[in-house]
Parts: C-alpha cells; structure tokens; sequence
C-alpha cells in the first residue's frame, strides 16, 4: 500500500467515526452531554454528517484507484480544498476563542479535528501533489485535471 492509500484510509476512518457517526446518529442530547453547543433546528448537523458520508464515497473511489496503481487526482484534490478548508476555518474559531466555553471533551476533540485535518492536507500535498506521476509514468486511464 504506497503512502496516498494510507492518508486516505486515514481520511475515510476518522471522517467516518469522527463525523458522520456522531452527526447522524447521536441523539442532540448526547451531543450536548459531550459538551457540544448544538444549534438548532439539529437537521443542519444531520446534513453535515450526510455531506461527510457523500465525501467519504469519494475517497473509496479514490482509494480504489491508488490501490489499482491509478492516480486519483481529482480526489487529491478534493481532499485538499476540504480539509484545508475545514482547516482553516477551525483555524481562525480558535483564534476567536469560539469553543473556549464549550466543555472539555468537545474542546479536546475540536483541537484533535484541527491537528488532523491539518495532517490530512499537509499528507495529500506531499503525497498526492508533490507525488503526482510524470507524464510518462501516467496510466492511459489517467485524465489530467489541470
């Protein structure tokens, strides 16, 4: 397994227990007992957790193809404008103090979510971009995005 397969095997288990799980599954009222300020109506986390699980589908076929030798180019990408945008939008709440009131265990997780996602896209640049095959290296299946 080369190193690309590894971050998105990664990606697809802290994606699928971090978010989609607990988005889609927990009850509100478990959420808040982990310390999460939950907004309301609660569907807006019960689509987040939907967009998480459509991501993941994503990194399978991504996963597949870096498994069979293919570049998965597209999905580098979205990997990178995801985590980096989610990134950098934890980020900038933490420079807010925006969970600082929120209890210790969704404080914990939040700053864990941070380091990871900054990990995935530093991970997905070295690996996926910096990695990327020579044109003479690049399978017929390959389609180049830029």
């Amino acid at each position: 397994m080369n190193a690309l397969s590894k971050v998105l095997v990664f990606k697809i288990t802290f994606t699928f227990v971090g978010a989609c799980v607990p988005l889609l599954l927990l009850p509100v009222s478990s959420l808040q007992q982990l310390g999460f300020v939950v907004p309301a109506p609660s569907l807006f986390l019960r689509l987040l957790g939907m967009a998480c699980l459509a991501l993941i589908v994503g990194y399978c076929f991504g996963l597949r193809d870096s498994l069979r030798g293919l570049y998965p180019g597209t999905v580098v990408w979205m990997g990178i404008v995801s985590n980096g945008g989610a990134a950098f939008l934890m980020a900038f709440a933490a420079t807010q103090n925006v969970w600082g009131s929120w209890g210790l265990f969704a404080q914990c997780l939040m700053w864990g979510s941070l380091i990871c996602l900054s990990g995935i896209t530093l991970s997905l640049i070295i690996y996926g971009l910096w990695s990327m095959p020579t044109e003479s290296a690049v399978p017929t299946q390959f389609v180049p995005f830029l």
